[in-house]
């Protein structure tokens, strides 16, 4: 069965989906590794039908064994392979946190380039599914401050599709984190367009009173919150990140610098999040732009909290607003 190369409307998930089966066929190095993602194709359906197209021995049913799986993919890297990892769900990375920062972030490093560690590890991440405790994280922060790591997240459909095979055919390692409440949402994809460089950051909307910041899941709140704002009579400009680590500072001090504000969400805690390192930079290479303090808006500093509270702990479209408007107070 052969990947799409008609344009086409996805969901997000199949859109990783159909991915993830360009990335087999054109390379027979690439291996898939995780738990229950062959007969299953994964608890999300992400990888549905590809061990039935490439075989047990392309598309890996591990154990229930995190350190395991990222500890032979480091074996099949260094081996010539392109490993991809799937970690069932945010909370459950943690088992296999030292493999990562300590393997797989600097083996390159430590033999001075002479092993590359072309290993992609998929997280789905973020909350608004009604999960238990471990489902609903949001730890990418943890890997971005470690160097030798590449972290990037897609936040629909057509960047799915084309940031998972740049991650993959990357010979750095790539902590690719996918939004998982957004898995069903549609987007048309075209698997002939050129495809946007992995690591840059994308304006979304041109505005020209404030810009909204967001990555991964919040970009659609974003989004809905920049619509809120035009019929107020305010012009948000709003930026989907992309790549957490590097981070695409000069896309967004272009844009302060026109704005003059800057709001920056995710739904990992304010305290010490990405938001925190982007609002020094930002402060620091456009301080006598800025009209008012950055803000930010995350989760509370506090453990991700039951199913029924959720919708509490997430930014939505109305705490995001009022960081814009604490932008015209101060």
């Amino acid at each position: 069965m052969t990947a799409t190369t008609a344009p086409a409307t996805l969901p997000l998930g199949k859109a990783i989906n159909a991915g993830l089966r360009r990335a087999l066929e054109d390379d027979p190095k690439v291996v898939l590794m995780g738990e229950d993602i062959g007969k299953l194709g994964g608890v999300f359906r992400i990888t549905d039908g590809l061990q039935k197209d490439f075989g047990p021995n392309r598309v890996i049913d591990t154990p229930l064994a995190e350190s395991g799986i990222l500890g032979t993919a480091v074996g099949l890297a260094m081996r010539g392979y392109r490993p991809v990892c799937e970690i069932q769900f945010d909370g459950f990375i943690y088992p296999g946190f030292d493999q990562i920062v300590s393997q797989v972030a600097k083996l390159h490093y430590r033999t001075s380039g002479n092993v590359k560690m072309p290993i992609t590890i998929r997280v789905p991440y973020g909350g608004g599914i009604g999960a238990i405790e471990h489902h609903s994280e949001s730890p990418e922060g943890y890997f971005a401050a470690t160097a030798g790591l590449r972290v990037v997240t897609c936040s629909n459909a057509a960047d799915a599709h084309t940031m998972i095979q740049q991650a993959i055919v990357s010979d750095d390692p790539v902590l690719f984190f996918e939004p998982k409440r957004r898995y069903w949402e549609k987007t048309e994809i075209d698997p002939t367009a050129e495809a946007y460089p992995l690591h840059k950051a994308r304006v979304l909307t041109r505005g020209t009173d404030a810009t909204l910041l967001a990555y991964g899941p919040l970009v659609t709140t974003a989004l809905q919150a920049a619509t809120i704002a035009a019929d107020e009579g305010r012009s948000l400009e709003v930026i989907d990140l992309r790549s957490i680590s590097p981070l695409d500072i000069d896309t967004i001090a272009e844009s302060v610098q026109r704005t003059g504000r800057l709001v920056i969400t995710h739904e990992a805690p304010v305290f010490l999040g990405i938001g925190a390192e982007i609002a020094a930079r930002i402060t620091e290479r456009c301080f006598y732009h800025l009209e008012a303090p950055v803000q930010r808006v995350g989760g509370f500093t506090l453990p991700y909290p039951p199913s029924k509270l959720e919708e509490h702990f997430l930014p939505d479209a109305d705490r995001i607003l009022d960081a814009v408007d604490r932008t015209f107070t101060a």
